[in-house]
């Protein structure tokens, strides 16, 4: 029997070797394709997400959330207004594999103050839609452990205001589209649109004149008596008076800038859009224009108050009259409106229309907010006008026109714009004089002397030196006045030997407290809030409550009748 023997030849060690290194080399090649593969597609789903957030092709970032827009802050840097990167929660019909009904049912329950029905309309609707924005971390959580694949979570830019409704009037909102552009609502927000955006100042916030404590304080203190009277509204603001700056500015009713709705008449700020005729807040002006005037030379000099003075047909009267001749300091300490006619007719009107265009009384309030309304200046000047507009009647301006003229008549005579701006030393303006630097001394006292005295008394806080004038005023309606629709200011400064701050409070028809039911003049309404305020904010804003010291009014305290002394 033969025996076969096989050989297998082995191939020569070179060339095994170079079979086997381009074997790794193609799969190292497969790996690196497939690991970019993998990269690319996961760098597509990050933008896809993040960036494409329309439902018909690419929508812009900038116009899926809020453009980069600069902070606003107050003037110590507390922020007012961010813009952050935040959630939103949206849907692809088209790409949903569960059952609308039931995912709209879940989004609910995670949801519950938007409606059922919203979210089915949105989940069947075939277009991308947001089902929420600004949505919580922890709201984004429960929506992704539905495990719907067409529900996405883009992260966008949103404006936030971190006090929410606090000073939302002066803030305004963002964002209000306009063609293809976003700008702000109302506020600082549209007012400074142009800076917010800037792509060279936007790293750096937008400081505001205004101080977030002491715009807390005036919030609290006008919320609580326009509660505790039953108001329809309440507006109030603390300007510097030798600069101009707001310190803070409120108006209620309020909205929170964060959910913006359709009540037009939240988002009316008092101070600057509406104007009022403000009564015998008036009458310092009227007093201290016939001082400059030359037509008031003495504090003694009496004027006839024993009965209504007419003037044609005619007759002005005082609320709470005296029955007597009454002096200057009398005349402001016991709001008399004949007297002042008396005071405006012998001046006339040439200086009382001088100085109330001095201080743009017939013009939109100086400030640079947008909403800023027209006052309303008498169409013929005659002489029952001009004794009318003496005492606030026949005229209507902004409480914003009453502050910047308050703080020209206290502060030696200088008048100068309301301003948002915080502003260094020397970015304050000069100004320009409607009063003279002897008429505003002499109108400290007399202000300082009807909180002492006169109609101011419950503002009165001691140390604080606080002056001031009430107002109160019926609502125009047509024909006439309205009796029962009362609008209630006070007007001051404090404090009143060094000038440093305008406060004033306005009440909307306030129907009365539980302290006082049936009291709704100012007395009773505004100036005690500005005593609440003004003992909140003064050692928040430097001014310690002193009570030795005050105002040197010794030459005119003899001036005041008191009971027995001859008429």
């Amino acid at each position: 029997m033969a025996t076969i023997v096989v050989r297998y030849d082995r191939a020569p060690a070179q060339r095994e070797r170079l079979n086997l290194t381009a074997l790794a080399h193609k799969r190292l090649m497969l790996g690196l394709l497939l690991a970019i593969a993998i990269c690319l597609i996961f760098i597509g789903r990050l933008t896809w997400m993040g960036v494409i957030t329309g439902g018909q092709g690419n929508l812009d970032y900038a116009l899926a959330g809020v453009p980069p827009r600069a902070d606003i802050v107050d003037r110590h840097g507390v922020p007012l207004a961010r813009t952050m990167d935040a959630y939103s929660i949206s849907v692809r019909p088209d790409r949903l594999i569960g059952d609308p009904e039931q995912l709209a049912d879940k989004l609910h329950d995670i949801f519950p103050d938007t409606p059922r029905a919203i979210f089915y309309r949105k989940l069947t609707g075939g277009k991308w839609a947001y089902l929420r924005q600004r949505a919580l971390p922890e709201e984004v959580a429960q929506v992704n452990a539905l495990g719907e694949i067409g529900i996405e979570f883009p992260r966008e830019k949103e404006r936030l205001y971190p006090q929410r409704t606090l000073a939302a009037h002066v803030l305004g909102f963002v964002p209000v589209k306009d063609g293809e552009e976003w700008r702000g609502g109302m506020g600082v927000e549209s007012a400074f649109n142009e800076r917010l955006l800037d792509p060279a100042q936007r790293n750096q916030p937008l400081a505001l004149s205004l101080d977030n404590r002491v715009q807390g304080a005036l919030e609290s203190e006008l919320y609580a008596a326009m509660t505790a009277q039953s108001a329809d509204g309440a507006t109030g603001i603390v300007l510097d008076a030798n600069t101009g700056e707001v310190i803070a500015m409120a108006s209620f009713p309020v909205f929170d800038p964060n959910k913006i709705d359709n009540n037009a008449r939240a988002r009316r700020n008092d101070v600057v859009q509406s104007r009022y005729e403000l009564g015998s807040t008036f009458k310092p002006l009227a007093v201290a224009a016939a001082m400059d005037a030359g037509v008031v030379t003495s504090m003694a000099r009496r004027y006839d108050a024993t009965t209504p003075l007419k003037v044609g047909r005619f007759s002005i009267k005082d609320d709470h009259p005296l029955g007597r001749w009454l002096n200057v300091p009398e005349t402001l300490i016991h709001s008399s409106n004949i007297v002042t006619a008396r005071i405006a007719d012998e001046m006339g009107p040439e200086p009382m229309q001088e100085l109330y265009r001095a201080l743009e009384f017939d013009q939109r309030p100086s400030i640079e907010l947008k909403e800023r309304s027209r006052t309303l200046w008498p169409v013929r000047w005659g002489r029952v006008t001009n004794m009318t507009v003496a005492y606030g009647h026949g005229i209507a301006v902004t409480p914003l026109h009453l502050a910047s003229a308050y703080a020209a008549l206290v502060n030696g005579g200088m008048w100068r714009p309301a301003t948002l701006q915080r502003l260094r030393e020397e970015d304050v303006p000069a100004g320009r004089r409607v009063f003279s630097a002897a008429t505003s001394a002499r109108m400290r006292q007399l202000l300082r002397m009807i909180v002492m005295d006169g109609t101011g008394r419950s503002a009165d806080a001691p140390g604080y030196r606080i002056g001031g004038k009430t107002g109160t005023a019926e609502k125009p309606k047509a024909g006439g006045y309205a009796r029962r629709s009362l609008v209630t200011t006070f007007a001051a400064a404090f404090p009143m030997d060094n000038p440093q701050y305008v406060v004033l409070t306005m009440m909307d028809e306030p129907k009365g407290s539980k302290e006082h039911p049936y009291a709704r003049s100012a007395a009773y309404t505004a100036a005690p809030v500005v005593k609440k305020l003004v003992t909140r904010i003064g050692p928040i804003l430097g001014i310690i409550p002193d009570q030795r010291r005050d105002v040197d009014i010794s030459e005119l305290t003899p001036l005041l009748w008191k009971a027995g002394d001859d008429h």
